[in-house]
């Protein structure tokens, strides 16, 4: 939108003849930013509360150095997700701004501290260290959307006494995203443990019959747990944002959480 465009929408509603509720519709739909080879979304904040996200798999670092340019220009946050060190190193010779979170293969341009808007804290829960990758994918993402998180590693189901020690954490949680590879046991576990809404991820994590992350798939999507919901493999940003959709509206009943803790004691 060009600032001969704003300035007239401006006018119109300082005229009278457009309301302040029609001119927000307006805005919300607003045209892309056309660079040629990508369109990028400059008023998705403003249409489903989250900030521009830019998958950088297949992406040249010359073509996210331009996406991240534009995005700055117009004081945006930005997110790039699946961006190997190679890129990042690239991208960081034009933009020195650029935050990179290799764990999480994330990098974050931060124009504005993000806005807490979350009801709660989401938890995400890893089976191993070997599903660390997705499950920061999954933090990093639910932090930029701004979400108070909570991290809980290595808490899989071969020494299931390490999840249990944790169960305080758990119960006080708005929504919690947990990560398997392997069987994908664990969200079928947590989501029979707790009565907050429950988001697995399969990992691609495992050996031959796992097959890249379908075993632990179809064992979240037959869990016996009834609610929990299944994201695809490795899709820890699909889960964080999920999550946070879940978190903005859904409060945790704290009284009923302490009555639980209670009982048990």
């Amino acid at each position: 939108m060009t600032e001969a465009e704003i300035r007239r929408l401006l006018d119109e509603v300082a005229s009278g003849r457009l309301s302040t509720a029609r001119a927000v519709a307006r805005l919300r739909h607003l045209p892309y930013e056309d660079l040629g080879f990508a369109r990028l979304d400059t008023h998705r904040e403003l249409r489903r509360g989250v900030p521009e996200v830019v998958f950088g798999a297949g992406k040249t670092a010359d073509q996210l150095v331009k996406i991240a340019q534009r995005a700055n220009a117009s004081a945006l946050n930005l997110m790039i997700t699946r961006l190997d060190s190679a890129k990042a190193i690239a991208i960081r010779r034009k933009i020195r701004k650029l935050d990179y979170r290799p764990d999480a293969r994330i990098g974050l341009l931060l124009r504005k501290r993000p806005e807490p808007l979350g009801q709660g804290a989401i938890v995400v829960v890893s089976a191993g260290t070997s599903d660390l990758p997705v499950a920061e994918e999954a933090a990093v993402s639910a932090e930029f959307f701004g979400n108070r998180v909570q991290r809980l590693y290595d808490v899989g189901v071969a020494g299931l006494h390490r999840l249990i020690s944790q169960l305080e954490l758990l119960e006080e949680a708005n929504v919690i995203i947990v990560v398997a590879g392997m069987e994908g046991a664990l969200p079928s576990v947590v989501a029979g443990l707790v009565n907050s809404p429950v988001i697995g991820v399969p990992t691609s994590i495992g050996y031959g019959a796992a097959l890249g992350g379908i075993a632990p798939l179809l064992s979240m999507l037959n869990s016996c747990a009834g609610g929990l919901t299944v994201v695809n493999i490795d899709n820890g940003f699909g889960a964080a944002l999920a999550a946070t959709l879940i978190n903005r509206v859904h409060t945790k009943s704290k009284p009923q959480v302490l009555e639980q803790r209670r009982s048990r004691t």
